[in-house]
């Protein structure tokens, strides 16, 4: 928000304040002094003076006064209508490293510059739409933030611009360091499935271990790294990564309690990032780099869930920031996010037998999904014309879902619950047994995940890719086979929006028990409260990337309600 400070120093109440937009705050004194403090204290991107005489604001009379110009900590200059500088005081001549920039043209004295952002050119849209702009401002290494303020004559002409300068290098280089780490994070949780699907649970640790240690050295300049795994049994704090460590400190037991575990403990026990600026003055640390002087330590976390730490130390004092704290924190979360799909990637394949059925329902469950979407479309094209044809058809589709429940049934025999290591069990979910669920997402993905976790729990599953599918298989269910117990949509299908299904179900349902899937809390068509306004469910919605849990709630809420068909 645009900041203005506005000194009426003749304390003339009949002489109003400038009119601003909403978005620009005022602030507003009645002396020079107090002006002179303000501008010491605090950042202002313009400054504007009474005229008690003319009742005017007038911006000429304050930029002729140097002492007052120089005391604003940010580079001001005045600009004529050919955005030439008029006069400029000594912050901007000083970052500019210049004595006198009078009659010169204003990108001209700042050198090679490019503008970001939308706007290409800041003064002039100023001055033809006499409103204030801002921009940002590449010099040569440097960054500043550009605020251009119209100057109206008494005709409503602009004449002249006021434009603040204030480098901003450091916070862009803080920004351009954590989008970085953004995009680092994202590479390191892409961990598809099908590009690792021969590797280990141990080689999979490698592989992450590895990529974290390359972004921790290039992004964050950390070279004394270790990273803790919790136990949630037993709150032991097992060593995953250790780089530039003492061996025999790495494997020394810790928990997650406040006291008597060092830094890591604490931080494991609280879920807060600590910032040890000398570790021979510090209670809490323990030693872990022989010589270490600071140590920074945050836990990672995965859904407000505390499941280990990340912790980097250093042989200087106060070598860690607050800024640091912010990288490492961001930086956590994606390894938090890759561990917890380590972890259920292993689960999925603890044992060979679980692992047999995994590949069942892999290698079977897509293509028969795929032939009951074909036999489907081929059903519709042949209403009308031949009997046979269609009967022959529907046998296929009879014959395809037998192959499904048959697989379950095998998949319930070769690998029961009971036999399951307990990392890899289940809670049981009788009210999911048996129910039919139709997943939509045009994802593939998303389709074979749901194969993968909700047969798990007895869920009989089909998929379509996008919506017209959707609704042959409800069609040509609820003639045959009988009703779908849930149905679950990616709000955005290939061809529908999910408020638009959701009134086509209805020639089926009176209340379709329909489940919204939306990413990351994007619905940019709105889809979600239209889809409540033609009579959503309540908590009928899924906002990715949702836990396993939470489907399953959602799913058993669902169902437990009578769907009622409508044939």
């Amino acid at each position: 928000m645009p900041k203005v400070l506005y000194v009426n120093d003749a304390g003339d109440s009949n002489v109003s304040a400038p009119h601003f937009d909403d978005a620009t705050q005022v602030v507003e004194t009645h002396s020079t002094g107090s002006a002179i403090e303000l501008l010491a204290d605090q950042d202002f991107d313009a400054l504007f003076l009474c005229d008690s005489q003319h009742g005017n604001v007038s911006l000429r009379r304050i930029l002729q006064s140097d002492s007052i110009l120089d005391c604003i900590p940010f580079g001001v200059a005045l600009l004529d209508s050919q955005k030439r500088i008029v006069r400029a005081n000594c912050r901007l001549l000083d970052s500019l490293a210049s004595k006198d920039l009078s009659g010169l043209p204003f990108y001209d004295c700042l050198g090679e510059t490019s503008i970001i952002g939308e706007d290409p050119s800041p003064l002039s849209s100023a001055m033809a739409k006499k409103v204030p702009c801002k921009a940002t401002l590449k010099v040569g290494d440097r960054f500043f933030s550009l605020f251009a303020v119209p100057v109206l004559n008494s005709s409503g002409v602009c004449a002249q611009l006021v434009v603040t300068l204030r480098e901003s290098t450091e916070q862009m280089m803080q920004q351009q360091k954590l989008d970085a780490l953004h995009q680092a994070g994202s590479e390191l949780t892409d961990l598809r499935p099908e590009e690792i699907y021969q590797m280990g649970f141990e080689e999979r640790i490698e592989l992450l271990k590895d990529n974290i240690l390359h972004y921790t050295e290039d992004l964050l300049n950390f070279d004394v790294v270790e990273i803790r795994v919790l136990n949630a049994e037993t709150c032991e704090l097992r060593p995953l990564l250790s780089v530039g460590m003492d061996s025999g400190i790495t494997q020394r037991k810790l928990f997650a309690k406040r006291t008597g575990n060092g830094v890591t403990g604490f931080v494991a026990a609280t879920g807060k990032s600590y910032l040890c600026e000398d570790t021979t003055d510090d209670d809490l640390y323990m030693d872990g780099l022989l010589g270490a002087k600071s140590a920074l330590t945050v836990p990672l976390k995965y859904h407000d869930e505390i499941v280990g730490t990340f912790n980097v130390e250093s042989p200087e004092t106060s070598r860690f920031t607050n800024h640091d704290v912010v990288f490492l924190e961001s930086f956590a979360r994606y390894i938090a996010i890759a561990l917890n799909t380590l972890e259920l990637l292993n689960a999925q394949r603890t044992d060979a037998t679980l692992q047999s059925v995994s590949a069942i329902r892999d290698a079977v469950g897509m293509p028969v999904d795929a032939i009951l979407n074909h036999t489907v479309q081929s059903i519709e094209s042949f209403i009308g014309q031949d009997p046979e044809v269609i009967q022959r058809l529907e046998t296929v589709l009879e014959h395809a879902r037998a192959i499904k429940r048959a697989i379950c049934n095998v998949g319930s025999k070769m690998a029961p619950d009971t036999q399951l290591p307990s990392c890899v069990q289940f809670e049981p979910r009788p009210a999911l047994r048996d129910k039919r669920i139709l997943v939509i997402d045009g994802d593939e993905n998303v389709r074979t995940s749901a194969h993968q976790l909700l047969e798990r729990y007895g869920c009989v599953v089909e998929t379509a890719h996008a919506g017209r599918e959707a609704l042959m298989l409800v069609r040509l269910m609820s003639q045959k086979a009988g009703d779908y117990d849930a149905l679950i949509a990616d709000i955005r299908l290939p061809d529908a929006k999910g408020y638009e299904l959701l009134v086509q179900l209805k020639e089926f349902y009176q209340d379709p028990p329909l489940i919204l899937m939306t990413g990351y809390g994007y619905d940019p068509c709105h889809t979600v409260p239209k889809a409540r306004e033609e009579g959503l469910r309540a908590n009928a919605v899924l906002y990715k990337p949702f836990r396993l849990e939470q489907l399953l709630e959602v799913l058993e809420s669902t169902v437990a309600r009578d769907a009622q068909p409508l044939h």
